[in-house]
């Protein structure tokens, strides 16, 4: 009997993280690869991996609630950009900035890596400048850039995040950086 309410537990618990339609698992990004550390119980590994993909969601679409759902109320940007404010709010303002130059953004997982507490990401981000960034106006040219993320999980959302993006690459594409 005890058994059966351990899994019962653990059902509605699962159901309750997946259960309503904005977050449901199947329509969040999913890496194209994806290595997960042997020992990690297979709730904590898809917990873990779950924040990561609420988080992949949010950059794919803009949908804030997505960055809602996968940041911690405390959440830490370990190497937050100036200007950019600490906490949830931050990824959101900018999330906001880049779609007004890049409204089209999305993101693939090109690969990711669930180990310990964190998840290691592999992101590919593509879309089309036709909107304005700073000074400079959009002509529909594509871009692509990558990016690594180092998320560390706890609770089920992203306390902290490292990430580097390849912004040389991006500014080149639109024309605010000129290769010599």
């Amino acid at each position: 009997m005890r058994i059966a309410t351990h899994i019962l537990a653990a059902f509605v618990g699962f159901t309750a993280l997946v259960g309503s339609s904005t977050y449901a698992a199947e329509e969040l990004p999913q890496p194209r690869k994806l290595t997960v550390d042997r020992g990690l119980s297979h709730y904590q590994a898809y917990t873990q991996l779950l924040a990561a993909r609420r988080y992949y969601a949010f950059w794919n679409t803009g949908v804030e609630a997505y960055a809602r759902a996968a940041l911690a109320e405390n959440f830490i940007d370990l190497n937050l950009p100036e200007g950019r404010p600490q906490g949830p709010t931050g990824p959101i303002v900018a999330s906001r900035t880049f779609r007004a130059a890049v409204p089209d953004l999305s993101v693939s997982v090109e690969e990711a890596w669930v180990v310990g507490e964190q998840v290691i990401s592999r992101l590919r981000f593509t879309g089309h400048f036709s909107g304005q960034f700073g000074d400079l106006q959009g002509d529909g040219r594509s871009i692509q850039f990558d990016a690594v993320d180092i998320y560390t999980i706890k609770d089920g959302r992203i306390s902290t995040n490292w990430h580097l993006e390849d912004n040389l690459t991006f500014l080149t594409r639109i024309g605010a950086v000129v290769k010599s």
